[in-house]
């Protein structure tokens, strides 16, 4: 395993996230055990999970699968950096939900108590609240980090002024501020490399892609429909849509002769921005292969080629659309 600087924390973090939100709904208690002590055997230390993740409402499945995984001891808390998130609908009231102070402080008392621990390394705010005001969001982050219940605050799926803006009140209130954003970002997705890429650069983000393999898509999907693995009727049109991309993409990977997962996790590592793409394994195959991608190095001509077939926005805002 590789590990990096999560932005600019002093916090060291694997190069690749295990994501947890298969556990409960896709892996049994017992594999997601087994999923996660493969993890830490092989050098992952960044552990991603969220309060909804078990979609459940109100009970944090995946969040109690992991605390149950810490009771065991044998140091897993102490090796772990875990990150959950906050935002999501946990009940019926009208506080359960979003970013109000109110909301920040029942729901990070929850998590502590479902995930068994004393504190949360990273709190992430899973979307953008635009009824809270920052002032009320960093008053009550600060309250979480001078208790010692948060160490870190991220956020996730924020558009760039959004990451701007928090970051400069967090600056007036002498509060350290974001640290990281999570974003959906792959080669199908690639959004987020004219405005949200250059501000977590500017001021210091770590950025953690989800759905690094675009739900599967760049993971041999073609393979797999000729290997006649079932999939559901939307990614079988999504397949049909981007079939003439997916025919190059997973030819240019025989070409290297690689998988088409570990090129398109190679690829993302490729770009300093990038601190670890979360993988969200169902298997212990599916866990472990993903490795390849560390030692996969790209050329100039590799990258040329891929952008050839999954075009980005042109770069950055404003050169992208603008002289």
């Amino acid at each position: 395993m590789q590990y990096t600087q999560l932005g600019r924390t002093g916090l060291k973090v694997s190069r690749l996230c295990l994501g947890t939100m298969n556990f409960g709904p896709h892996s049994t208690e017992a594999d997601s055990f087994a999923i996660m002590d493969k993890s830490l055997e092989l050098g992952f230390n960044f552990f991603d999970t969220a309060d909804v993740y078990g979609w459940k409402r109100g009970e944090g499945v995946t969040e109690q699968i992991i605390g149950r995984w810490f009771e065991q001891g044998g140091g897993r808390r102490e090796k772990v950096v875990l990150a959950t998130k906050v935002y999501g609908d946990m009940g019926d009231w009208p506080n359960e939900s979003k970013l109000s102070a109110l909301h920040i402080r029942q729901a990070c008392e929850a998590s502590l108590k479902r995930l068994k621990t004393d504190h949360i390394d990273l709190y992430q705010m899973h979307h953008i609240d635009r009824r809270s005001p920052w002032e009320e969001i960093w008053q009550a982050m600060d309250v979480l980090v001078q208790q010692g219940k948060v160490l870190y605050v991220g956020s996730s799926n924020f558009a760039g002024w959004h990451i701007a803006t928090a970051n400069q009140i967090a600056k007036q209130r002498h509060f350290m501020g974001l640290v990281a954003e999570q974003s959906l970002y792959n080669l199908t997705a690639r959004m987020i490399e004219l405005e949200v890429l250059p501000a977590c650069e500017e001021y210091g983000l770590g950025v953690i892609p989800w759905s690094p393999l675009a739900g599967g898509m760049l993971g041999g999907a073609l393979q797999k429909v000729t290997e006649g693995r079932r999939m559901d009727q939307r990614q079988q049109q999504r397949i049909e849509k981007l079939r003439p991309q997916l025919e190059a993409y997973e030819n240019f990977c025989k070409e290297l002769g690689e998988s088409p997962a570990d090129v398109a996790l190679a690829w993302m590592l490729h770009n300093p921005v990038i601190t670890s793409p979360i993988i969200g394994p169902r298997t212990m195959d599916q866990l472990t292969g993903s490795l390849r991608a560390l030692d996969i190095q790209l050329s100039e001509e590799s990258l040329k080629k891929l952008d050839e077939i999954w075009p980005g926005p042109g770069g950055a805002a404003p050169e992208a659309y603008a002289w």
